[in-house]
């Protein structure tokens, strides 16, 4: 069992650097978002994105959806450690 959430816990981690790739590459408004490396990243983040972009629109051309994102990752990630600490201390 500690493998299995290891194992998503850096899922987790690789996933979150993903996105902050996504987000800071928002910035230069001249990517070609057609082009390899950059369609892979946004095929990759976008679609999870979008889903808290349904929850909060942009504001004023600001989008807030990515830190609601990081936040619900954080989330899982902390929920993930508290299962793998009791899971370490019974088993050998």
């Amino acid at each position: 069992m500690n493998l299995l959430i290891s194992t998503l816990r850096t899922f987790i981690e690789f996933y979150t650097y993903i996105l902050i790739a996504r987000v800071l590459l928002t910035w230069f408004p001249q990517i070609d978002w057609t082009r390899q490396p950059f369609a892979a990243v946004s095929q990759i983040a976008d679609p999870y994105l979008n889903l808290f972009r349904n929850i909060i629109p942009p504001l004023g051309g600001i989008d807030l959806s990515p830190i609601l994102a990081f936040i619900a990752l954080s989330v899982v990630s902390s929920l993930l450690a508290g299962l793998a600490g009791p899971l370490a201390a019974t088993s050998f």
